[in-house]
């Protein structure tokens, strides 16, 4: 029996095989749950098509989380195939690329920083309040990803770890709101992952190697590692956390000096 035996998950986010979000699929359909998939254009829609047939799903549905409509539509979509969903993965983030490195002044501008908290944040509020129908009654998970740059300034993060702090206070007012009708909303705080997004940030290979260095575990996580944690914290094992950030680190964040 797995942890989400009888579980629906929506997961937002899947770009790769090498993403968080894939990971967080694997490990969710592994302990059971049954999953929809979400594609942002035409462009990746063979790609997660792929993805939810590897994970015995036949449900895709297009949405670009800077439209309202489409956010919507989602839902209705998933109304002719569930009646309900328990659980709703955010893996969504995006910053302009010449935000991402140099001195944070000297990159950041009033469209990149509108752009950054408007897909990487926001979108979590507009699925959350889109999903909340469906999830009435259900005792729901929703998760997002974030990172260490929300709380530490890291290089070339710039404006990413802005939006990122903003993700981690959102969800936590999130949780507050949601929470008198049973539904959970946590994060987590992943370490550096070799992703086609963290591909963007400058010195992301000699950055990893500097983990491996200091981390307690000495070595970098993986996306299996986070999927698993996610497993866990959407299953009804965790039934009594919420609003909180969970690091899934290796323990990197915990270290002052080495």
């Amino acid at each position: 029996m797995g942890l989400l035996d009888g579980k629906r998950a929506l997961i937002v986010g899947v770009a790769s095989n090498r993403s968080i979000a894939w990971g967080i699929a694997q490990a969710m359909h592994r302990e059971g749950a049954e999953l929809a998939f979400t594609y942002q254009n035409e462009k990746l829609r063979s790609r997660v098509e792929k993805f939810a047939a590897d994970a015995d799903s036949e449900i895709i549905v297009p949405c670009d989380v800077s439209s309202d409509d489409e956010i919507l539509a989602v839902f209705e979509h998933l109304d002719d195939y569930w009646d309900h969903l328990d659980i709703l993965i955010h893996s969504v983030a995006y910053a302009p690329r010449e935000q991402l490195e140099g001195e944070y002044l000297e990159s950041v501008t009033r469209e990149g920083f509108l752009m950054a908290h408007e897909i990487s944040s926001y979108s979590f509020t507009a699925l959350a309040d889109a999903a909340r129908r469906m999830m009435q009654g259900r005792k729901g998970a929703m998760l997002t990803l974030s990172y260490i740059g929300a709380v530490r300034v890291m290089p070339n993060y710039n404006i990413m770890g802005v939006a990122k702090a903003s993700l981690e206070a959102n969800m936590r007012y999130m949780a507050s709101s949601l929470g008198p009708e049973g539904i959970r909303v946590n994060a987590i705080s992943a370490g550096p992952i070799r992703t086609l997004a963290a591909s963007g940030i400058k010195g992301l290979r000699k950055f990893m190697s500097h983990v491996e260095e200091i981390s307690p575990l000495r070595r970098n996580v993986t996306i299996d590692e986070v999927g698993n944690a996610a497993a866990f914290l959407c299953s009804d094992y965790a039934s009594a956390i919420t609003g909180e950030t969970t690091y899934v680190d290796c323990g990197y964040n915990s270290v002052g000096a080495a």
